[in-house]
């Protein structure tokens, strides 16, 4: 009796028994076959009755018994995908309806990709009445930035919004941004430094911010409307501003104490965590050449033959670790 059946497949794919295998080889060598055949070898279509004879068995070739067996599945699974095909065409007008009406929903968070971005600030800055925040990492802004920044933070002021700037400490010594920082705090303006990483963000009132949506500050941004998340992003902004230090513009005096010092040990502490000067001067908002200097001074300083070997003696002396005042020969 044929095995085949204890080990077809649940789908009911016949299964080649030994038992079959043997009396297909038989009909081959000897060129056909008497007697009961293997119920699988009828099943796969693998055995056909001789033309006239009434029981002698010929063996059909497996590529032609394959393509017997197999066809009306491959007909039906092409009619399924014509089916598939059709229900999607069905479908292709209500989603573009869905997809446009969307488009135009003012929904609580959406992602803005390139030319939407600045369309979109505009909007939410002209229409802000009572408070804007802004945090802008990345060192000075470019006098051409700043030039078209200042009509509309002059404009704000005079509607009487309140704003705070929130920037990293190297702007102190950047001119342009100073220049921009004198005339909008002398119109109650107030501006901070913070000798952190920190993201970009934009809070108009208390209702919308903009945050980036990428590594590319210019290539996509998050437009939030949803309460809590922005109230949870105002605390953020908060934490922030509280540990910043304000900006007091006095001509030849851009510096804050310990400025250089406090720049120097955050340029160490990235370069102990593995950073390039690459990525410690994206982070901190100045020039790799500066991150050089940096680096190289405190080498100097301490005595160092490499730059492994000054990030062993920054472990060893707890340089890192010890209060401004104790440090200020960095």
């Amino acid at each position: 009796m044929c095995r085949s059946q204890d080990s077809s497949t649940e789908m009911g794919t016949p299964q080649l028994c030994d038992t079959g295998l043997e009396f297909y080889r038989t009909a081959l060598a000897e060129g056909g076959a008497d007697g009961q055949a293997p119920e699988c070898l009828l099943a796969m279509g693998l055995l056909r009755v001789l033309p006239g004879s009434d029981h002698r068995l010929a063996a059909v070739p497996p590529d032609l018994a394959l393509t017997c067996l197999t066809r009306p599945l491959e007909l039906a699974v092409l009619a399924q995908q014509e089916r598939i095909a059709e229900v999607r065409t069905a479908f292709a007008a209500a989603d573009h309806a869905y997809q446009d009406v969307m488009r135009q929903a003012r929904l609580p968070i959406r992602l803005l990709a390139g030319e939407e971005i600045n369309p979109a600030l505009e909007k939410a800055v002209a229409a802000c009445a009572e408070e804007l925040r802004t945090a802008q990492p990345g060192g000075g802004r470019s006098a051409d930035h700043l030039a078209d920044a200042l009509p509309r933070d002059l404009a704000l002021a005079d509607r009487g919004v309140r704003q705070r700037t929130l920037y990293q400490h190297t702007v102190r010594s950047h001119g342009p941004t100073l220049a921009y920082i004198e005339q909008v705090t002398a119109r109650g303006a107030q501006v901070r430094t913070l000798n952190e990483v920190f993201d970009r963000m934009i809070i108009c009132d208390r209702s919308t911010v903009f945050i980036p949506a990428g590594a590319d500050r210019e290539a996509a941004a998050m437009l939030i409307e949803l309460p809590p998340l922005v109230e949870y992003l105002i605390k953020i902004y908060e934490l922030m501003w509280d540990r910043a230090e304000p900006v007091t513009y006095l001509e030849g005096h851009h510096r804050p104490p310990l400025l250089t010092d406090r720049t120097r040990q955050n340029v160490l502490r990235l370069m102990v965590n593995g950073y390039t000067d690459e990525a410690i001067a994206s982070r901190l908002g100045m020039s790799t050449r500066t991150v050089s200097s940096h680096i190289q001074k405190a080498s100097e300083l301490l005595g160092s033959r490499s730059r492994g070997h000054l990030g062993y003696i920054i472990a060893r002396e707890g340089v890192l670790d010890a209060p401004l005042a104790d440090c200020e020969r960095f």
